[in-house]
Parts: C-alpha cells; sequence; structure tokens
C-alpha cells in the first residue's frame, strides 16, 4: 500500500459563507492528493495526480492551494502522519536587527540553505519600550541598555521560521553571540559574516520553544491586533510583490540582494497571502483583455507574497525599469539583466509585480493607510485602488 500523509484542512467558502473541513491525503510516491468532506462524509476529489503541493509544504499552519481552493491546514489527520512529520518541526523567531537589514537577501538565503523555510515576515522599527518589553528577561544584566538602544535605533525585520528542529538549526545559522569570536570560530555564519561586536552581532533567534512562543507572539499576535506597526514610508516609492512561485523556488533572497545592490531602499517589507477573491479584484483590469488573466489569478493566490515598499528617486520608473519587461523571453532578449530576464519563467511567472505608472506608486503603498497593518493587510487595498493591478 501507497505510503500516505492525512491532514485536517479548512476552506473558507465564499459563496456559501461557510467553512467547510477536509480530510487531505497526499501520496508521496507519485505526488497525488485526494480530499474527503468530513461534513457530508463522502469524496470531494478523487486521488488526482498534482505536481503543485511538495512534501517541505505540509505542515500544520500552512497554506496550500489546491485547484484554486487555498487549504489551511489545521491539524494531522492520523498518528502516522503526526509522528513522521511533525515530530521535529518547530517554529522560531529569528530577527535581523538594525546593523544587517541590508543585507537581508544573503540572510534569506542563508535561512533556506538550512533547510529552514520562512513562514511570517516584517520590517518594523521597534520603539524604546517595544524593545525593552521583548528583551525583558534581560533587564537585570549590564548590556541591556545598550541592546535595547541598538535594536530601537533603526529598523529590524522579523520573520517565523519553520523546520525540523528550528530552533537549534536557526542558532547555529546564527553562530556565536559575541561577533568576535564567530569570526575566528565560525567564519560562515551569519555573525562571523555581518556582526561588529556581541551586542551590534546581525541577529537574534529564539533559545527556547518557549521563548520562539513569546517572541512569534509580540511580533505576530495570534489573538488581535499587528504587533510592531510596518516602517512604510508613503513618499517616492514603488510597491514590489515577490510572486508566489519566486518564493516557492527559494529566489526570495537573490531578489533582495539584486534589488538592494542596484540602489533601491526596501523601507517596508511584510509576508501575507492573497485569497481568490482579492486576487480576482487586484487583477480586475486584465480581466477580457489579457489571455492569461485566469491564470495570473492562479499564481498570485497560490501560496504566499511578499510585499516591498521601494524607496528611490522617481521610484516607479527605474524600479519598472531595473524588473525589465513583463514577459521574460523578451525581457532576455532585450534587456538580460533584468530581475525578470534572470529568474522569470513566463508571463504568469515572472518573479515579479512592480507598479506600473509613476502616480500609482504612493497609492499602492498608503491606499489602505488606515489599516493598523499596511504590508499584511495589502491584499485588502485592492477593493480601493484598481491601479493596483499593473503585472
Amino acid at each position: 500500500m501507497d505510503e500516505r500523509f492525512a491532514f485536517l484542512a479548512e476552506w473558507y467558502d465564499p459563496s456559501a459563507a461557510l467553512l467547510r473541513r477536509y480530510q487531505l491525503l497526499y501520496y508521496p510516491k507519485d505526488g497525488s492528493v485526494e480530499m474527503f468532506d468530513m461534513k457530508n462524509q463522502r469524496t470531494f476529489l478523487r486521488r488526482t495526480k498534482f505536481d503543485e503541493i511538495h512534501p517541505e509544504d505540509l505542515f500544520v499552519g500552512n497554506r496550500v492551494n489546491i485547484f484554486s481552493r487555498q487549504l489551511n491546514l489545521v491539524g494531522y489527520g492520523d498518528q502516522y502522519t503526526a509522528n513522521k512529520l511533525g515530530s521535529k518541526k518547530e517554529r522560531t523567531l529569528a530577527m535581523i536587527k538594525p546593523d544587517a537589514v541590508t543585507k537581508v537577501g544573503d540572510i534569506i538565503q542563508m535561512i533556506y540553505d538550512a533547510n529552514l523555510i520562512v513562514t511570517k515576515a516584517k520590517m518594523t522599527k521597534l520603539t524604546w519600550k517595544q524593545a525593552a518589553d521583548f528583551y525583558t528577561e534581560h533587564q537585570s544584566k549590564s548590556f541591556f541598555n545598550n541592546l535595547v538602544q541598538f535594536v530601537s535605533s533603526g529598523p529590524v525585520i522579523a520573520m517565523e521560521l519553520m523546520g525540523d528542529e528550528a530552533v537549534s538549526t536557526w542558532r547555529k545559522v546564527l553562530g556565536p553571540t559575541d561577533s568576535g569570536v564567530a569570526q575566528k570560530d565560525a567564519a560562515n555564519s551569519l555573525r562571523g559574516q555581518f556582526g561588529t561586536d556581541g551586542t551590534k552581532n546581525a541577529g537574534h533567534g529564539s533559545d527556547s520553544l518557549a521563548s520562539a512562543a513569546r517572541e512569534l507572539e509580540f511580533f505576530f499576535p495570534s489573538t488581535t491586533g499587528h504587533g510592531p506597526s510596518n516602517t512604510a514610508m508613503y513618499s517616492d516609492c514603488t510597491c514590489c510583490i515577490i510572486k508566489p512561485h519566486a518564493i516557492s523556488e527559494v529566489l526570495t533572497g537573490k531578489i533582495l540582494k539584486s534589488i538592494i545592490e542596484n540602489g533601491f531602499e526596501i523601507s517596508a517589507l511584510q509576508m501575507f497571502n492573497m485569497d481568490r477573491v482579492n486576487a480576482e479584484e487586484f487583477l480586475e483590469v486584465y480581466k477580457g483583455v489579457v489571455a492569461e488573466y485566469t491564470n495570473m489569478v492562479d499564481e498570485l493566490c497560490s501560496g504566499p507574497c511578499m510585499a516591498l515598499e521601494i524607496h528611490a528617486t522617481d521610484a516607479p520608473r527605474t524600479f519598472r525599469e531595473f524588473c525589465g519587461p513583463a514577459d521574460p523571453e523578451i525581457a532576455r532578449h532585450l534587456r538580460p539583466t533584468t530581475l525578470r530576464a534572470l529568474y522569470g519563467k513566463n508571463k504568469v511567472q515572472n518573479v515579479i509585480h512592480c507598479t506600473d505608472l509613476p502616480e500609482d506608486g504612493i497609492l499602492e503603498v498608503s491606499s489602505s493607510k488606515s489599516h493598523s497593518n499596511v504590508m499584511q493587510e495589502l491584499h485588502s487595498h485592492v477593493l480601493y485602488s484598481v491601479s493596483f493591478c499593473s503585472r
């Protein structure tokens, strides 16, 4: 009998305004899936080969897209799956400190090279009080004030990492707390490459599962609110979205590094998921005009995206030139060094969305400014801004 993994999955049906619950079965031998409707006790989807799901996508808390249905994996369907896939899976908090924010591309690549996955991310600037609350366990230490002062001196990037033994794995990537020691004993570690001393040491990692739970809740609350606010500037800016296929193909780090090395400032950053209704709204101007419209919608809601506010003089024009033509094949012929030429696959999976028109740059970032967390709610503002529909 073929090995199979079972998950409990939920899907919100917008037409019926109901939360539907399924058992999702995945067969690693041939990459096929099967779905069982738990309420009606009947097969919903017969076993079908589905190449867009991979074993690393299957963990509780993740979202997977099965034939245009975005499913939340809320539990393991049997003990075998829990033992096989869940026993070593952990979540931990990774924070890039102000001295290493410009190295975010390299750092995210190091994360993926360590077989960890970034499941949440946000750039924020902590107040002195927020930084003190975050490091409250060190309040009695001599270095506390210097640490709080440094961490609140500029933007940081908080990330939730997921993977086997994520707490210890991430701390190994970080290296020794003292950057001087790291440079001698672990030169290839994050702190060995980017740190300066024991305080300006490029990154932070939770030291236990209990600390990880507390620190993740600080940045990414599971109840109310959105945690510390993002760093969007709403001036001299343009919007960029790294598309789901690029994230799943582990291109995020390379894309971010290229953006920064070409002189653009990433002034805000956040990961989010777009559901199908909002993706259709987002791309509505292409409906009936672009042959790839349906595929474009499928791509945009197929997994997590990363939204960036790009800050530069004449940002919409210069950044769009840097991205290249929407069709990667044309980009490779005409502008072979652009992002889409380097990493794009076709007109749908062309790596990123960027603002089309100069006047839309600020609009795309600020039209949902009333939200307490603009970048996390970025998908909501398509309801207010049709102009956010450029590819």
